[in-house]
């Protein structure tokens, strides 16, 4: 794996926007599902302002993704996942979504972080990190990134079950509860190790005997 490299995407990269847009529209071509047509210059735009991953092989482009916030950066979404077809099976799109995760705590660190797939494999990658499927209604209200939808090709889906669900599965990490999660993860941790020297003691008292 040394010979690929995965950095936060910069101004150099900017060459590679339209093979990247290319890659993702392919991609959900053979997979049959729908996708939300990205802006170019949107892409660029992320590129500049440092929140985009890009994994590289040399001078060629492997794979990406890009972070974008909502709802007052009250929310924050990875977006635009892909790795190229001739390099899947090396883990490259776990890594590029740790990275892009690791990015997004750091820029966004009380933000709840969210997202809409169809693939099993962001899936398995999602709940590695930390989220848990939820429903439309957890996920941000605000109106502009729900109108990114609109170029999906199952976005009458959406709109017919009032925005509630659609092919997609909503997932989501909150900080507050994952830090909640983590002190009662701790607690039983010191509660099994109590136990378990407990258990010991009476054993070898018991083997004594």
């Amino acid at each position: 794996m040394s010979e690929f490299s995965i950095e936060v995407a910069s101004e150099k990269h900017l060459p590679y926007v339209d093979e990247i847009l290319k890659t993702i529209e392919d991609a959900a071509k053979v997979r049959g599902t729908g996708i939300s047509k990205r802006n170019p210059e949107y892409v660029k735009k992320k590129m500049l302002e440092g929140k985009a991953i890009i994994a590289m092989r040399g001078s060629e482009f492997v794979g990406f993704c890009y972070i974008e916030s909502w709802g007052h950066e009250k929310f924050v979404a990875n977006s635009g996942l892909i790795v190229k077809a001739e390099y899947r099976g090396h883990g490259l799109a776990k890594q590029i979504k740790h990275k892009a995760f690791e990015l997004s705590r750091k820029r966004f660190p009380n933000a709840k972080l969210f997202g809409l797939t169809t693939g099993l494999a962001v899936m398995k990658i999602n709940t590695e990190l930390g989220y848990k499927p939820v429903t439309f209604s957890e996920l941000t209200d605000d109106a502009e990134f729900w109108k990114g939808c609109q170029s999906c090709v199952n976005y009458d889906v959406l709109t017919r079950n009032n925005f509630t669900r659609c092919i997609c599965t909503g997932m989501l990490f909150d900080p507050a509860k994952d830090e909640k999660d983590s002190v009662l993860s701790h607690k039983s941790d010191r509660v099994l190790d109590r136990w378990m020297k407990f258990k010991r003691f009476v054993l070898m008292g018991k083997s004594k005997n």
